[in-house]
């Protein structure tokens, strides 16, 4: 990693601190708190109430009176499109997002400024390690990135289709040049937006740097946006966004679908079928259709061998024949060694 800025004889980068906000009064004042304790202060805060119900963002501007942040309204879209809102409204050059019920260790802001190269001309981001917590911020672990992301800083394309980067917003310092590059946030996503935006700065020619310390604790929770239905849609249109950019190329060698996005993706789609099936949900036809695409894209390519695609045809029917609780039974009854074989047939293509 080149050599970090010395401010004492510089002055000193501005930074903005942009916190998306949905119905979240329950977290954030912990959020708002860690930014206003930090070692190196912000020179601007913007909370974005992302179309909250009146009576949480009346708590947000409660909390407005106490701490002075900038609060920008809009209608409800995401947490990319209310980082967007925030940016759009701030000048500083440098950009730090926060999730609102996450919060930032005391010397965050210190850390990622001092982290800045003082000779690269392409920067686009510096990301960190984070410790993991439960909804209350009680540490679970205190090395996150670096147990679930396979290369830092990131060096190649190939490295991130095939796995989840693991740059969290929440931990990362962004060139505000390199943001504008892309247009910032697909707002598209609600859900995978942080890997889609620092994959195209990285394709923009933007350099990355890692740096081995946590400064974020990311409190991990049932309600939070990892989870839920908008994650899973997220997911879907991602890998669609990943398929059309990255079609394959026999003459270099290179067969994306194949290699990287279906081990990366596949058996999730599996995974979201079966669990829509079992539950016999609103959301069953929806993730067969789903499945049901990624099967077709899979069976039409003529790089991806025979075994795979018979598999794959198996499973479709199989979940397209079956009820609820004959899916809940294979599960109970596959438990034994014996069966695991018969059960990957439900769970996996490849």
């Amino acid at each position: 990693m080149p050599e970090p800025t010395d401010f004492t004889s510089a002055a000193r980068p501005t930074v903005v601190v942009v916190i998306p906000f949905y119905n979240g009064a329950a977290f954030i004042e912990r959020s708002v708190k860690s930014v206003f304790n930090q070692t190196v202060p912000a020179d601007e805060v913007v909370v974005v109430n992302d179309g909250s119900r009146p009576e949480e963002r009346a708590a947000l501007g409660a909390l407005a009176e106490r701490f002075p942040f900038r609060i920008v309204d809009k209608e409800n879209g995401g947490q990319g499109s209310a980082r967007n809102a925030g940016v759009a409204a701030s000048t500083s050059a440098y950009l730090c997002f926060l999730d609102q019920d996450d919060f930032y260790l005391p010397n965050h802001i210190e850390l990622l400024v001092h982290a800045i190269p003082t000779d690269d001309a392409r920067f686009g981001y510096v990301y960190a390690d984070m410790y993991e917590a439960d909804v209350d911020g009680n540490v679970v672990r205190t090395s996150l990135v670096k147990e679930h992301s396979k290369e830092h800083p990131k060096r190649s394309i190939f490295n991130l289709l095939r796995w989840d980067m693991f740059v969290l917003p929440s931990a990362t310092l962004v060139s505000r040049t390199a943001f504008d590059a892309v247009d910032g946030f697909d707002p598209q996503f609600m859900g995978f937006e942080d890997d889609d935006l620092f994959m195209r700065i990285f394709r923009k020619g933007y350099s990355n740097y890692f740096l081995d310390r946590p400064v974020t604790v990311w409190c991990i929770h049932t309600e939070s946006t990892s989870f839920g239905i908008r994650m899973i849609r997220s997911r879907y249109r991602f890998f669609k966004k990943l398929a059309a950019t990255f079609p394959d190329e026999p003459r270099r060698n290179r067969y994306y679908l194949r290699d990287y996005l279906m081990p990366r993706f596949g058996k999730l789609f599996v995974d979201h079928a079966i669990q829509a099936i079992k539950l016999d949900n609103e959301y069953r036809e929806e993730m067969f259709a789903h499945l049901d695409d990624y099967a077709q894209m899979v069976l039409s390519n003529p790089y991806i061998g025979a075994r795979a695609k018979a598999r794959l045809r198996l499973t479709r029917f199989l979940l397209a024949h079956s009820s609820p609780g004959m899916v809940r039974a294979i599960g109970s009854v596959t438990k034994f060694p014996l069966l695991k074989g018969f059960r990957r047939l439900y769970r996996t293509e490849a």
